[in-house]
């Protein structure tokens, strides 16, 4: 099984929450998760993330995000 794991901290010092920021319309992790579902390659999309908000739009863009936990 192929599978694409795209990391996405929730920290960034440079521009902060750069992974939910819109781009052209979308989420930046939305181009990342879009780009691998296109592609063909991948039976599974992971997003690696700490942050809910992340997680909330990986999901909504058709990633799992399995190792996410609220604490």
């Amino acid at each position: 099984m192929n599978v694409a794991i795209i990391p996405a901290r929730g920290g960034s010092k440079r521009i902060p929450r750069k992974n939910i920021k819109a781009f052209c319309g979308k989420p930046i992790i939305a181009y990342s998760i879009e780009t691998a579902q296109k592609s063909g390659l991948f039976e599974k999309i992971i997003v690696s993330t700490d942050d809910e908000e992340i997680a909330r739009v990986a999901k909504h863009y058709g990633a799992d995000v399995p190792f996410f936990k609220t604490f």
